[in-house]
């Protein structure tokens, strides 16, 4: 059921966030234990604040209940990526070049399905990681999870 409803609520939301200057960097809609919960991870320059999702929320709410592109009950909720952010898309990987990166691809490179290093660069039809020292040239197809470490 998500599969269908994601991109219906990213096509009315991206817009409203766009007015905003925000995107969306990840949108889940699950069962959990209260029931089905929409939660959208929202960004922007400089980061998000607590204001910036209670606002979000409310306009993203009253838009979605205007479109009603979810038949069943559930719970809205916008929040910050946070320090290890997603990196979903080829613009995500560019912007967050030279940065230490987790990457889980879906078959072996190398004997290996999980990378943590630093992104060199994106290349064409994938990127490029330094893993103490060792290059992995990684496609963007077998990339099931991505996302920034943190540095210390």
């Amino acid at each position: 059921m998500s599969k269908e409803i994601l991109p219906q609520v990213m096509k009315i939301i991206t817009p409203l966030l766009s007015e905003e200057g925000m995107e969306c960097v990840d949108l889940e809609y699950r069962r959990e234990a209260q029931g089905w919960v929409l939660r959208l991870y929202i960004d922007k320059e400089g980061g998000v604040t607590l204001d910036d999702c209670t606002r979000i929320n409310q306009k993203v709410g009253r838009l979605l209940d205007i479109e009603d592109p979810i038949e069943t009950p559930y719970h809205l909720e916008v929040s910050s990526p946070g320090l290890r952010r997603p990196l979903k898309t080829e613009r995500d990987f560019m912007k967050y070049r030279n940065r230490l990166v987790y990457v889980k691809t879906t078959q072996p490179i190398r004997n290996r399905r999980q990378f943590k290093g630093r992104l060199l660069k994106v290349i064409p039809g994938g990127i490029e990681l330094d893993v103490q020292g060792e290059l992995f040239h990684i496609p963007f197809q077998e990339i099931t999870k991505a996302h920034l470490e943190l540095e210390f």
